[in-house]
């Protein structure tokens, strides 16, 4: 898999319609990405990878409060 820089990623709030979240907000090679949480996504599965090496971490959704 080819290397991708991902400096930050957020899960995105819920909505009316989700009880937990659909997404995460990541920035990738300097550009800011709505991922969709779905394994086939291959930005999905680089954060995964990264998540579980260790080196970048997925910060909770800010509250839509």
């Amino acid at each position: 898999m080819d290397d991708m820089n991902i400096t930050s990623a957020q899960y995105e709030p819920t909505d009316d319609f989700h009880t937990s979240p659909t997404s995460i907000r990541a920035i990738v090679d300097g550009v800011t990405l709505s991922v969709p949480l779905d394994s086939s996504n291959r930005h999905y599965a680089e954060i995964l990878r990264q998540v579980e090496a260790g080196t970048l971490t997925i910060q909770a959704a800010d509250s839509n409060e």
